[in-house]
């Protein structure tokens, strides 16, 4: 858990994007969450089933995609 004295947390990640769950396919050990951060955009992301539950993730609830990555590839047929 992070904790600061004003509980804002602070990343290095650039891309951080606020939504709303709206989707969660629960599995043995990953569940898969979708958020809509705005109307007919989504983005999903794999998370173990502990982080779901940790984080208390409910259809709904703001949650954050935060995007961190070297590379992001791009392919046409």
């Amino acid at each position: 858990m992070v904790v600061t004295r004003d509980n804002e947390v602070q990343i290095s990640a650039r891309n951080v994007l606020k939504g709303k769950v709206k989707n969660i396919v629960t599995g043995m050990v990953i569940a898969e969450v979708t958020l809509e951060i705005a109307p007919g955009i989504e983005v999903t992301a794999l998370v173990t089933k502990a982080s779901c539950e940790k984080l208390g993730l409910t259809l709904g609830k703001e949650a954050y995609a935060v995007i961190k990555a070297s590379d992001v590839l791009v392919a046409v047929d």
